[in-house]
């Protein structure tokens, strides 16, 4: 099972305050911790919502809206993507985490859909050949 462990956004991370070097330190080594036991896949810190953007869809209408964004606590700051048993296991692997922030702070997890979880169907199948396509690069 893979999932996405969010780290939620603060009012210091989207004013664009980078962590201490302590701080890094501490997630390096976590990140090193996950990487030796074969369970992370992906991870990385995001810039602040001021230098990103939204693509809203409204039928077949797009409209594109420039950062910052309003909603602090609703915002992802940085992620990891990690292969676990479970949501269980998962949960374990973050509370062992460093605080990402200073004071209070947030880590969602959300499981990724895989393509078994959809059944057979052409669509399915033509992801499964980009997939492969992209593990190739």
């Amino acid at each position: 099972m893979r999932f996405m462990l969010m780290v939620k956004a603060t009012k210091d991370s989207e004013a664009g305050k980078m962590p201490s070097e302590e701080l890094l330190s501490a997630m390096a080594k976590f990140s090193e911790e996950m990487v030796k036991a074969g369970v992370m896949l992906d991870g990385n810190g995001l810039q602040p919502s001021s230098k990103g953007a939204r693509v809203r869809f409204s039928g077949d209408k797009r409209a594109v809206v420039d950062g910052p964004f309003a909603e602090t606590k609703e915002l992802v700051a940085g992620y990891w993507i990690i292969q676990v048993k479970s949501k269980a296991e998962a949960i374990e692997w973050i509370k062992r985490c460093p605080n990402p922030h200073e004071g209070e702070s947030e880590i969602e997890i959300r499981q990724l859909f895989e393509l078994e979880d959809f059944g057979a169907s052409d669509a399915v199948e033509h992801h499964r050949k980009l997939n492969e396509q992209i593990r190739k690069k």
